[in-house]
């Protein structure tokens, strides 16, 4: 039986400066608890379990470009490491595309930020309040 809660294997975005987007995801992701699983040349993976995130050169060796409309979203176990997480990456470099905060529009236990790393790439740390999701639940009922 697989024990794995994930939906997918893994996400990988490319890097036009390898040693800057390490830094900053190594600064970045251990707010949430994830450290480097896997490392190849030019590639590092980042995970809790498993190798979940890569980040890396394009293997193809043209240059990495960002995906308009895409962003990748990371679980954060409280409203402080969604914080922490925001704060690491514009130290790190990364620019600020939406502070930490409810997102009404998205529903009432949603609390998150959104960031650019400094390739462009659009991230995102989010934590899903249960309590205020079994409060929607139970209104619904």
């Amino acid at each position: 039986m697989d024990n794995n809660p994930s939906i997918l294997s893994h996400v990988s975005i490319g890097t036009n400066d390898f040693e800057r987007a390490i830094a900053f995801y190594d600064a970045v992701l251990s707010t949430l608890g994830c450290k480097r699983l896997m490392e190849h040349p030019g590639a590092i993976a980042y995970g809790k379990q498993y190798p979940e995130f890569w980040v890396g050169i394009p293997f193809d060796g043209q240059p990495a470009t960002v995906g308009n409309g895409a962003h990748i979203g990371f679980i954060a176990p409280t409203k402080e490491a969604v914080h922490a997480f925001y704060e690491a990456a514009l130290a790190a470099g990364g620019k600020d595309e939406g502070a930490p905060g409810g997102r009404p529009e998205y529903s009432k236990p949603y609390y998150g930020c959104f960031v650019r790393d400094p390739d462009g790439n659009k991230i995102e740390a989010t934590f899903w309040d249960e309590s205020l999701e079994q409060e929607l639940n139970q209104s619904n009922v």
